[in-house]
């Protein structure tokens, strides 16, 4: 049984920056994709970034140059380093992490097995 928790996130003004962490427990493994999604009040979870197995990653347009997505796979963790924040940043980030997937590359949330609760995120203009 894998389990995720996610912490750091929290309140900030627009052009801050705000570091999201996944400690990751029981099945994760370093080969395989584990992703951050995000919802937004009203709106679909949406991927925001992933990386897979041979350490690629993959960033949804809106978010590239702005966030940076890490793995310590010593301590089965994953970051989201997110500066520039922006008002349609604000919602629910969740950390997700895959048990099969070497190759993510399409951030569709279908490769994803385990989930965590989520960390939120607000950004006020």
């Amino acid at each position: 049984q894998v389990q995720l928790v996610e912490s750091g996130g929290g309140s900030v003004q627009a052009g801050g920056s705000l570091r999201l962490s996944c400690a990751g427990s029981g099945y994760t493994d370093s080969r395989y994709c584990m992703g951050w999604f995000r919802q937004a009040p009203g709106k679909g979870r949406e991927g925001v970034a992933e990386v897979d197995g041979t350490a690629v990653t993959k960033y949804a347009d809106s978010v590239k140059g702005r966030f940076a997505i890490s793995r310590d796979n010593a301590k089965k963790s994953l970051y989201l380093q997110m500066n520039s924040l922006k008002s349609e940043d604000t919602a629910m980030y969740f950390c997700a992490a895959s048990v099969w997937a070497h190759h993510c590359n399409a951030l569709s949330s279908g490769v994803y097995d385990y989930w965590g609760q989520g960390t939120q995120v607000t950004v006020s203009s």
